[in-house]
């Protein structure tokens, strides 16, 4: 750390104190050259979580982005506002953690979607049909209804 009055390099920590909120660190250092006092704060540099859209271009993850897309599909359900809410948060806290694991910083966009996908799924079938039909990119008729009738054949094997 240089010093702001000599500009020496070298510099001892004297003390060092986490901030109210828990996010910096307060630190107390003293120039080895001229010995003069003075005070850094330290923060946590957050690096964004990168999308990688289909057509390979990259955005930040912008989870109100993810949310706009699960209340559209939620729109006139009988779906609370919480329930989409603890979606997208589940779907960004799973992203992180597990990008945190891996040291990668870039996610696919089909991955987010097939997340968001699978959480509407056991939420309401109305909404996931919504969701994978845009997600989807469903060209016409006949592939919308090779969904729902995946959805149904699904169905009834589970209630037999």
């Amino acid at each position: 750390m240089k010093c702001p009055y000599c500009s020496f390099e070298e510099s001892k920590v004297i003390d060092s104190r986490s901030s109210d909120d828990g996010e910096k660190i307060r630190r107390r250092r003293e120039c080895s050259k001229c010995g003069r006092r003075f005070t850094t704060h330290e923060i946590i540099e957050i690096v964004p979580i990168i999308v990688v859209k289909r057509d390979l271009s990259r955005e930040s993850f912008d989870k109100n982005k993810l949310l706009s897309g699960i209340l559209t599909a939620c729109q006139k359900r009988p779906i609370p506002l919480e329930t989409v809410e603890g979606i997208a948060n589940s779907i960004e806290n799973k992203i992180e953690s597990e990008l945190s694991r891996s040291n990668e910083r870039e996610i696919s966009s089909q991955y987010i979607g097939e997340l968001a996908m699978n959480a509407l799924r056991s939420v309401d079938e109305v909404a996931y049909v919504r969701f994978a039909s845009v997600y989807k990119q469903f060209k016409d008729i006949n592939t919308f209804m090779e969904e729902l009738n995946k959805i149904l054949s699904e169905n009834n094997s589970a209630h037999r």
